[in-house]
């Protein structure tokens, strides 16, 4: 029997870098998804894409994922050691979303393959499986953020997540706002270490605050002996706040709040986190300064890759034009 299985990737409208330390974020899964189509039999999971190099062929009893080649073959053999299925699987990987522009297409993919080898569980379960599957595949200590989105989609809905509390709430998005996705121009990368190193600094300021969720004010910080230790957990706290301010403005209709509140968050992605880039940062300004566009910030993890803007629809013509989907399922 062939089976199919559709995960979305997804855009985060506002909430980066916040869901390593349990913080808000809010996500909607995406219309541009990641398919695997094929039969399951054999004792390897075999899978080729037009897109990427190479073929993934993974033994279903295979050790290490991070030594498997091709590189994107790893998130593959990261999802088959966590699910260890009873049998292989052979098929394609067809996608729409674009690759390395921060839109979660390794976790689409790891999200794809569990449900396509056979995993069977709530969206929390399959989210929280496909998170270790790529912290083991590619050594970055990601978040849920990315997996979270793409299993509980909720059409026409954004998803308040406490990356904590592991809860959601979906938040509709007003009918006149259209969700824009404009790719800078320089893909990125997470694995040279950048990524890594803004978390050991979110771990070593919450050695001495406490749990930075639960710091509702930048006064504690004045006790931070490292600025850049500072900087960091400024973003984060201040990022957990706009959070909030957003979910309310979306509820109240209020698109100007919205379009500051994704201003001071780039800003703060720019100057605190230091994750975005002078490519970025211009097209940021220039989306900004488009009328009919109520604000647009950096979406992802940065050093390049995506821009999100919020605008009326049709004040913008280029990127993808994203639409608020269910989450990843087997298509019967």
């Amino acid at each position: 029997m062939r089976i199919t299985a559709v995960a979305p990737g997804r855009v985060n409208l506002i909430g980066e870098h916040t869901d390593t330390t349990g913080g808000l974020v809010l996500p909607l899964a995406t219309d541009l998804a990641t398919t695997v189509t094929g039969i399951r039999g054999g004792d390897e999971v075999r899978l080729t894409s037009d897109d990427v190099e190479g073929a993934a062929v993974v033994p279903i009893d295979v050790e290490d994922p991070a030594t498997v080649e091709p590189g994107w073959a790893r998130y593959v053999a990261g999802v088959v050691a966590e699910v260890r299925p009873g049998t292989g699987f052979v098929g394609t990987v067809t996608t729409t979303l674009p690759l390395g522009a921060g839109l979660s297409s390794s976790a689409a993919l790891e999200v794809a393959v569990a449900l396509a080898i056979g995993l069977e569980g709530t969206d929390l379960e399959v989210a929280q499986l496909a998170q270790r599957a790529e912290r083991r595949a590619s050594g970055v200590p990601c978040g849920i953020l990315d997996q979270l989105a793409s299993t509980s989609g909720r059409a026409g809905h954004a998803l308040l997540i406490d990356c904590h509390e592991l809860s959601i709430q979906p938040v509709e998005l007003p009918p006149d706002v259209e969700v824009r996705v404009v790719h800078s121009g320089q893909v990125r990368a997470l694995t040279d270490g950048r990524y890594a190193q803004r978390h050991q600094a979110l771990n070593r300021a919450e050695a001495e605050l406490g749990p930075l969720r639960l710091v509702t004010d930048t006064g504690p910080l004045e006790g931070l002996g490292d600025p850049e230790v500072r900087r960091r957990a400024r973003h984060v706290i201040t990022e957990n706040a706009r959070v909030k301010v957003v979910v309310e403005a979306l509820h109240r209709g209020d698109l100007g709040l919205v379009g500051r509140a994704m201003a001071d968050s780039h800003a703060s992605l720019r100057d605190d986190f230091e994750v975005s880039t002078p490519l970025v940062d211009a097209l940021v300004e220039r989306l900004t300064a488009t009328e009919g566009v109520h604000g647009a910030r950096l979406t992802g993890a940065g050093f390049g890759g995506c821009v999100v803007a919020l605008t009326v629809p049709g004040a913008l013509s280029e990127g993808w034009k994203v639409t608020a989907s269910t989450g990843a399922h087997l298509v019967r």
